[in-house]
This record gives structure tokens, sequence and C-alpha cells, in this order.
């Protein structure tokens, strides 16, 4: 039997002069997951909001995976009954 299922993440971005940011928030299971990444260009590099946009995103959906990761160790060490690592 195949069951699908769908998981959002929600994405803000916001650009403040030279840095931006990004917040991305994930709910699953009741629970939100939220994370921040950040990138700031160099003054002196061309204006490309972009690129900016883009690397604060990968950034706060990397904090998002491992946080989401931690949900999954917490997880397996209550049923198993020890403390364990899950690499991702």
């Amino acid at each position: 039997m195949t069951t699908a299922k769908r998981f959002t993440v929600n994405l803000d971005v916001i650009e403040e002069g030279h840095l931006t940011s990004a917040n991305a928030s994930l709910v699953i299971e009741g629970e939100e997951l939220t994370a921040t990444g950040k990138a700031q260009r160099n003054p002196d590099d061309p204006d490309r909001p972009m690129i900016g946009d883009e690397l604060a995103v990968a950034r706060a959906l990397l904090v998002l995976a491992r946080e989401l990761g931690h949900k999954v160790d917490e997880g397996i060490a209550a049923y198993e009954g020890h403390q364990v690592h899950v690499s991702l």
C-alpha cells in the first residue's frame, strides 16, 4: 500500500541593506520547527539581490534539516531507550 504525505516549508526572506535573512518553518505532528539563515553582501560586490536570497534560504534550510534530524534522533531514542544519532 502506498501512502502519500505532503509537508510544506514556509520561507520568508527579508532584505535590509547589505543583510538578507531567511526564516524557514515546518509544522510536523503539531510541532513547529523554525530556523534562520543570513547572508551579508560585501559592499564592494555588485548588487545582486537574488544571490543573497538564495544563500540565506539555503542556510535556513540546512539549519531546519538539522533540527528535523534532532527530532528524529529524539524519537528513535525514546523508542530504543538509549541515545542515537541518525546521519543525514
